[in-house]
């Protein structure tokens, strides 16, 4: 057993961040998916309910990330504006996607969005780790 814990630990540590970020994608990509079956029941187009559930979101994951996993508090606006272009990039695979998925395949639009979420994410990722969330050089004189 202290074998297992110990090689649990030590993948928690070299992948901290990714399974940080995929529990904060999860409850992000949770909060948006909830929304956006609202609004589908409610009658509401779902490109517009994606629209509007993917900037919860996007606003929900920048915060979590922001405090949780990347730890970074400087150039805050800096920094938002880098990730919602990256929420931009991933809203607007996400339409393709749930385009594809709904209109040229038939299929239902809350699992064509449960597709779209998990295939953007990876790409999101990526993207804001190597560019949102990168680490600022402190130059010491």
């Amino acid at each position: 057993m202290n074998k297992l814990r110990q090689f649990l630990s030590a993948i928690f540590v070299k992948y901290r961040q990714l399974i940080l970020y995929g529990i904060i994608g999860a409850t992000s990509a949770g909060l948006d998916f909830i929304i956006y079956s609202t609004l589908c029941y409610s009658d509401v187009n779902y490109q517009i309910a994606n629209i509007i559930s993917t900037h919860c979101g996007i606003f929900c994951s920048f915060l979590l990330n922001r405090h949780f996993n990347f730890k970074v508090k400087d150039k805050f606006f800096k920094r938002f504006f880098s990730f919602y272009i990256i929420g931009l990039v991933g809203l607007a695979l996400t339409w393709l996607l749930l385009f594809i998925f709904v209109e040229m395949m038939d299929m239902n639009e809350l699992i064509a969005k449960l597709i779209a979420i998990f295939a953007v994410a990876i790409v999101q990722f990526i993207l804001n780790k190597f560019i949102t969330f990168k680490k600022t050089k402190k130059i010491e004189l």
